[in-house]
């Protein structure tokens, strides 16, 4: 058996009913006041590229309360302008990690964003910063003599510049 949608519950009687009380912009602009408690003309206005170093200062929630965490790194891309939807990579290097975010820009868990060094850039996306940094720790690790990495003793290091003085 089908059972009819009674029209008190239908959708389109609650949009009429909603329209005919109240305008639609006092309701959207209630509705920005409850949801929102980012300053998005701020947001907007953030005056960072691609290839700037930024440090995000995010919410992290631990143990019921919210601290402040610093993420700092060069600013990889950002994607879909000003819009609600915009959205930034930012990549940082630890402990020869490459660790990357992306960020939201009208996110309410970011608390601030700070513009640390400004760079100019031909690219809008600077993503083959990945492999050029790939590159340089291996370079890196090339240079590191095996004695170091294995842990080598005191006496082994003593020895071999006496072994190459005597050749």
């Amino acid at each position: 058996m089908l059972r009819r949608r009674t029209p008190q519950t239908s959708k389109k009687h609650v949009q009429t009913t909603l329209q005919n009380s109240v305008p639609r912009d006092t309701v959207l602009s209630c509705m920005a006041i409850a949801f929102t408690p980012v300053d998005i003309e701020a947001r907007k206005t953030a005056e960072f590229s691609s290839g700037d170093t930024v440090r995000v200062w995010s919410k992290i929630e631990d143990k019921g309360k919210y601290r402040l965490q610093a993420f700092e790194g060069i600013v990889l891309a950002r994607k879909h302008g000003t819009g609600p939807s915009a959205t930034f990579t930012v990549r940082k290097v630890s402990n020869s990690v490459g660790v990357e975010r992306i960020f939201p820009l009208y996110s309410p868990m970011i608390d601030k964003i700070e513009i640390t060094k400004k760079a100019k850039t031909r690219r809008s996306k600077l993503y083959y910063i990945r492999e050029k940094a790939a590159k340089e720790i291996r370079r890196k690790m090339k240079r590191i003599p095996m004695s170091k990495i294995v842990g080598a003793t005191d006496e082994d290091e003593v020895a071999a510049p006496a072994a190459e003085a005597a050749v």
